[in-house]
């Protein structure tokens, strides 16, 4: 089943910023809320819907893969929209949510009721990669450069000092939640000391400033398959960013990008070009030394070839990346008509033309004869 895309779920546009998807969340969490409508199952989906786009699109990280791949991006790459489910983003929400968010929202999603002190997987990054035709044809590796967020070596990524530990929160005595009372309804709220982990680091690292990450340059080979196109998209698993302590290293998507070619262009496998020859050369027959991907190829114009005429050179494309089939090599031929001629070559064209019965210097009318038998 196709799905809906997130924005038109929202009814928000794509440039909507942060503030407009809160809102429009909001609006449709008010009217869809499962404890309004109870037993009322496409309700349901549709708070199911607004709560899938919101986390999509209200996070920093999924947003820009969703806006630039759509749900492909999410899904078939590896992870969807609720993979590693970050329920903190709904905090704003509670007041809208309450119990249900802390107690049903698992029967809704899946999960189990909440623990904030979840281990965040590393955060997706992508790149462009730029290609001459020649090495898309081919095939290679490459070298990269990235920067980005690995374990801090003085922490190994506990955010704490070397030699300390952490505490219980003393707000919410290791609850990660606190709860209040609102006339005759309990709630709960994520605690706000601990950002409901539970416990609270009292020395952090001040290498990495208690983030247990800092930033350093890598050095990645690519291995790009002979046939990639351009906007193709390369998946490098697990060498993207770390995560939290524990949690798994974010993907590398590379996107393919090829720069334009001075005699080529490409369409799929097939490759095409235009090569000029001299009229009389079209007109008598010739060889001619054309270069292609890998190596030169002579190729014989038959006598009488017209401009625009194709010659196709079989497997002389470029290579299927899902099979070992070749596209093949389109010449069109280009006729050049000489200008500047020197009065001994207007003679012998003039002989050429008398001697083939045609007379220069009246009007051709053989188009309008053609049209005539066309029509009638």
């Amino acid at each position: 089943m196709i799905k809906q895309d997130y924005y038109a779920i929202l009814g928000i546009s794509r440039s909507a910023s942060s503030e407009e998807i809160k809102s429009a969340y909001r609006r449709m969490a008010l009217i869809y809320h499962p404890d309004k409508n109870p037993g009322n199952k496409e309700a349901e989906e549709k708070f199911k819907s607004a709560a899938e786009a919101y986390s999509v699109l209200i996070d920093p990280e999924k947003k820009p893969i969703y806006d630039q791949f759509g749900h492909n991006g999410l899904r078939g790459q590896g992870f969807s929209a609720f993979s590693g489910f970050n329920a903190s983003i709904f905090d704003d929400f509670e007041d809208i949510l309450g119990n249900f968010f802390n107690f049903g929202f698992g029967d809704i999603f899946g999960t189990r009721s909440r623990n904030r002190s979840y281990a965040k997987s590393g955060r997706d990054m992508a790149l462009e990669m730029e290609l001459t035709l020649e090495e898309a044809a081919v095939g290679l590796e490459k070298e990269i450069k990235l920067n980005r967020m690995e374990y801090c070596p003085e922490c190994k990524g506990s955010r704490m000092t070397p030699g300390t530990q952490k505490q219980v929160c003393p707000q919410c005595q290791g609850r990660g939640q606190v709860r209040y009372q609102q006339g005759f309804f309990s709630f709960s709220r994520t605690c706000s000391h601990c950002r409901g982990e539970a416990e609270i680091i009292s020395s952090p690292c001040k290498e990495c400033r208690g983030t247990g990450k800092v930033k350093e340059k890598k050095m990645l080979r690519v291995k790009i398959p002979a046939g990639i196109d351009d906007g193709m998209r390369l998946r490098m698993e697990r060498e993207s960013e770390v995560g939290d302590l524990g949690a798994p290293r974010g993907d590398l998507y590379i996107v393919i990008r090829l720069k334009k070619h001075k005699f080529f262009e490409r369409e799929g496998n097939d490759i095409y070009c235009q090569v000029p020859i001299s009229f009389t050369r079209a007109a008598l027959g010739t060889k001619v030394e054309i270069p292609t991907l890998t190596e030169n190829e002579i190729v014989s114009i038959p006598p009488g070839t017209q401009p625009g005429n194709v010659i196709r050179l079989k497997d002389k494309g470029i290579k299927d990346i899902h099979s070992h089939r070749r596209g093949s090599l389109y010449i069109k031929i280009d006729v050049q008509i000489p200008v500047n001629l020197s009065k001994k070559q207007k003679d012998i064209l003039k002989e050429f033309a008398e001697s083939s019965g045609e007379k220069l210097y009246d009007v051709d009318k053989r188009l309008i004869d053609k049209m005539k038998n066309i029509f009638h």
